[in-house]
C-alpha cells in the first residue's frame, strides 16, 4: 500500500483530491489481483481424455526414489491428485484407498498419489496412516499441469483433487474430476470391476 504523505503529495502534483486518489489506488489493487487470478485460469491445461495416451512423468516418491507411470504398465493405475498432506480430506481419501488396498490388489490396480508436497511431507504422511502405495511429490507442478490439476495462484499452489483410471497399457480410461473424497473409493473400485469385466 502508498503511504499517506505519499499518496497526498501525488494527489497534489496531479491535481486529484485525496479520496479520488484513495479510490484509484484500491481499484489497481484488484486490478492487480484479477490479472494474477486470469492469469492462473488461462495458462491451466485441459485433462486428458478417456481413451488418449496418459502422459508420462518420473517424480520422486517420499523416500526419494524417482517413479514412474511406465514402471507399472500391464497394471491399472488409480492415479489420484490431492491439494495437501495431512488435510482433512485428503486424509480420508488416503486412509479409504489403503482400506480397500486387498481389493484393489484384486483387480491389479496400483493406487499412486501426487501432490505438490515435499517428499519429507510425503514419507511423514505416508507414515503417519500407513499407506501401502506411494506418494509422488511434484514441487514443479508440472506433472500436475500436464494432466490439467494445477491450480497455481501465485503464492498459493495445490493440485486439483482429480483422479485419472488408467489402463495396462497406459491409456485414460476414465478421468474424475469433481471427486468426493469420502465416497471416492467406491466408484472407482466400481469402475474397475465393470471395466476389467468386459
Amino acid at each position: 500500500m502508498l503511504s499517506t504523505s505519499y499518496r497526498a503529495t501525488v494527489a497534489k502534483g496531479r491535481g486529484y483530491d485525496k479520496r479520488s486518489f484513495d479510490a484509484m489506488n484500491k481499484h489497481w489493487h484488484w486490478l492487480i489481483w484479477a490479472n494474477i487470478l486470469l492469469t492462473g485460469v488461462a495458462h491451466a491445461e485441459a485433462p486428458p481424455q478417456p481413451g488418449s495416451v496418459a502422459p508420462t512423468f518420473v517424480l520422486p516418491d517420499g523416500d526419494g526414489k524417482a517413479r514412474s507411470l511406465a514402471e507399472w504398465r500391464g497394471k491399472w493405475v488409480v492415479l489420484y491428485f490431492y491439494p495437501k498432506d495431512k488435510t482433512p480430506g485428503c486424509t480420508t481419501e488416503a486412509i479409504n484407498f489403503r482400506d480397500k488396498q486387498p481389493e484393489l490388489t484384486t483387480l491389479n490396480a496400483q493406487v499412486v498419489g501426487v501432490s505438490v508436497d515435499s517428499t519429507n511431507s510425503h514419507r511423514d504422511f505416508a507414515e503417519e496412516q500407513r499407506l501401502p502405495f506411494p506418494l509422488l511429490s511434484d514441487v514443479s507442478g508440472k506433472v500436475s499441469q500436464s494432466f490439467g490439476a494445477y491450480s497455481n495462484w501465485g503464492v498459493i499452489k495445490f493440485a486439483k483433487r482429480y483422479t485419472f483410471l488408467i489402463d495396462p497399457d497406459g491409456r485414460v480410461a476414465k478421468a474424475y474430476l469433481q471427486v468426493d473424497a469420502g465416497k471416492h473409493v467406491g466408484e472407482v473400485i466400481a469402475d474397475l470391476k465393470s471395466l476389467t469385466a468386459k
